[in-house]
Parts: C-alpha cells; structure tokens; sequence
C-alpha cells in the first residue's frame, strides 16, 4: 500500500464525505477509494461490520465507522480535543449527527411516495426540529463547537446540516433547520473556510 486509503461509495455525502473532508483538512494525502453501488454487495462481506466507511493504512487492520476515523484523524492532526472530557463532549454530539442519521434512514428504503411523503413530513414537523434544537443548545459563541478552532466535530455536523439545506431530501423544506442560528453559524463558517471550499472546487 503505497499510501493509506479511504473506501467509501462514489458520492459526495453522509460518513464518507465527512472523513475525506477531516483528511483534506488535516492536509493527509490518502487514497479516496470509491465504490460504485453494484461493486457493494461483492465487497460488503470482507468488510469489518458489513458497512462504510472504513480506513486502511500499512500495518494495521482495517478501521471501520466515521466517529473512529473521524477521532483517529482529529487527534493525529490537532483536529480532536486533547482534554479528555472536551473530547468526550465532541465525540457525543458526534453520535447526536448519528442519531439524526438512524432516524432518516427507514425513509430512504420507502418505495411507496404517499408513505414516503408522510414519513418525511413527520420528520419535518417533528424530530428534526426538536434535533435542531437539541444540537443548538450545546453551542455556545461560535463560531465552531468549541469556539474559534474548527475541529472534526464540525466537519460532521457540516455534512449533516448540508444535506437538508441542500433541498435534495425530498418533503423537508431546506429550511428546517433556519430557526437554529447557532446551528446555522456554525454550517456557514465550515462551508467558508477556505480549505472546505478549495476541497469542493476540485471534486
């Protein structure tokens, strides 16, 4: 292996994105390994717990889960706290875009679009207000999480909040999150830092 490689599908989205982002920003050159959906099913039963993403460097098993790499990148790279309650209260509003994620997911298998619709509809209306405003109420002064540093806690909450502005989660206003300023501070100064924009510039 030539140089370590992350293995995540070919998009630009959800756990994978979150870590190829943590790796640029940490300036770690890396294989950006990514697998097409029908390469998936063949793949799926030589991977640790049957999912992605997962981090593969000479020496060492293979690492599965976004908030291990996430937190393997963060610490090496100054991207993670060094104080170990500071890194725990990251690492749990970490689990909270998790949360979040568990919850939309059923709704992306509905085939039936009144189902799908009323499904989303109540995540609009309902959890993903409520998960808004739990996340907000763990910030403080901004603009990042833990102030002024940008930290891998931030890229996830970035990748997160990106996918409902984005308004390509079919019934759910992109505006869901709006009533969150905090929350909405903390996506707009990830997406200007100059690094984040010069990563989306090249892919």
């Amino acid at each position: 292996m030539s140089k370590p490689r992350l293995v995540y599908f070919d998009a630009p989205v959800s756990r994978g994105e979150e870590c190829r982002l943590a790796l640029h920003l940490a300036g770690v050159d890396f294989e950006d390994v990514r697998v097409k959906r029908d390469q998936w099913p063949g793949l799926k039963p030589t991977t640790p717990f049957g999912s992605m993403p997962i981090w593969e460097e000479e020496g060492r098993p293979p690492l599965p889960q976004s908030n291990a790499i996430l937190t393997l990148v963060g610490v090496r790279h100054g991207l993670h706290p060094k104080d170990d309650f500071e890194a725990a209260r990251h690492l749990s509003m970490m689990e909270h875009v998790e949360d979040l994620r568990h919850q939309v997911a059923p709704t992306l298998r509905i085939t039936n679009p009144d189902e799908k619709r009323t499904a989303r509809e109540a995540l609009a209306t309902g959890y993903l207000p409520q998960w808004g405003e739990r996340a907000e109420r763990q910030l403080g002064d901004g603009p990042f999480f833990a102030g002024g540093k940008l930290h891998v806690v931030d890229v996830k909450l970035f990748v997160a909040v990106r996918w409902f502005v984005s308004g390509t989660v079919d019934h759910v206003p992109s505006t869901v999150f709006d009533p969150n300023a905090k929350l909405m501070r903390l996506f707009a100064a990830v997406r200007d830092d100059a690094r984040v924009r010069a990563w989306y510039a090249k892919t």
